[in-house]
């Protein structure tokens, strides 16, 4: 398949999640033509998607009280738990065609599990199953030429901490038809016990990658200097002007949407952004958000606005129509209610 297997000189040296965020995006922006694939480890870490509300996705106060961290990534998707029995794939490939790269991973990550016995496939938006349960989700982020899927790969993990440190929205398990989270969740160490984490991740390394390169003490000196901005407070609470306009509305396919929403005195946008646990395949402020400002907010404004662009393209499963409802819609509720 011509991967590279990347790997860091100190292998047993756990860093805190956002270096390894911040270690795909340096790969993608400096490594030389080729695709790659990395593993690592984090201690027990919260990890909310690029649009997701903290406090409606992660018990800060119980992540607090057990020492678990909680960090926003730049990709969208929901809300996961990782620690040591959870092992994190990183992939970067200059592939553009967004569907066909991730569901190309996916597939391949499947073949995987399922050369080692396991019934695996890719199902969904973005996970790979064992026998229905999920085992491996996956979230994308496109940068310019290249694209990046990360996700996780549940060998094992502290179920309780899973279960306490994020409180997914009640419409999210109805929409799922599942009483917990734990019931659609499965692990290889539930399907191969007698399996060791070090003896899978050798068997994923040679599996996924056939070719390795070891960073040097400079290339992680920068990575490090890169990773700054993912630790601001400013970036973790995720203060974007305007609030939540309602509640969050599901949009089959697409995933949950919050609209965030501030009218300027002439009850033009004056800012906007979307949170939720879709994904998006581009840069959204810049593909959509910022060509919103300054406009009525009325759906024929909108969609004259975006007419150049297909929302789909941008967030998956979102149709052109989809997002100009969404965004009329909140500027109507808070015409209705501008004390609120």
């Amino acid at each position: 398949m011509g991967i590279t297997l990347v790997k860091l000189p100190d292998e047993e040296k756990i860093r805190p999640l956002p270096f390894y965020l911040t270690m795909e995006e340096w790969i993608a922006r400096k490594a030389p033509e080729g695709d790659y694939f990395f593993m690592w480890q984090v201690n027990p870490t919260v990890i909310f998607g690029r649009n997701q509300q903290i406090d409606t996705e992660v018990n800060i106060t119980y992540c607090r009280e057990h020492g678990i961290e909680f960090y926003r990534r730049k990709s969208g998707g929901g809300c996961v738990f990782a620690d040591m029995d959870n092992i994190m794939f990183s992939y970067i490939t200059p592939a553009d065609e967004v569907q066909t790269t991730f569901h190309a991973y996916a597939a391949r990550v499947a073949e995987m599990l399922c050369g080692l016995g396991l019934k695996a496939e890719a199902g969904g938006r973005n996970d790979v199953m064992i026998g229905g349960r999920k085992v491996s989700g996956n979230a994308f982020y496109h940068i310019p030429g290249r694209s990046i899927v990360h996700g996780t790969m549940l060998y094992s993990t502290n179920m309780h901490h899973m279960l306490n440190a994020i409180t997914p929205s009640r419409s999210k398990l109805e929409s799922k038809k599942v009483k917990s989270v734990a019931s659609h969740i499965t692990t290889i160490s539930e399907h191969l016990p007698t399996l060791k984490i070090e003896d899978f991740k050798r068997y994923a390394a040679d599996f996924m990658a056939d070719d390795e390169w070891v960073l040097s003490e400079k290339d992680i000196r920068e990575i490090e200097e890169m990773s700054k901005p993912y630790f601001t407070e400013r970036w973790i609470e995720g203060k974007w002007k305007g609030e939540p306009v309602d509640a969050a509305k599901r949009i089959e396919g697409a995933g949950e949407f919050t609209v965030i929403l501030c009218l300027d005195d002439e009850g033009r946008i004056d800012d906007v952004n979307l949170q939720g646990d879709f994904f998006l395949l581009q840069d959204a402020d810049e593909m959509l958000f910022e060509i919103l400002r300054g406009i009525r907010p009325d759906e024929d404004s909108i969609r004259t606005a975006i007419s150049g662009k297909k929302v789909e393209e941008i967030i998956s499963g979102l149709s052109n129509d989809a997002f100009v409802n969404l965004i009329s819609e909140a500027a109507g509720r808070i015409r209705e209610n501008p004390g609120d």
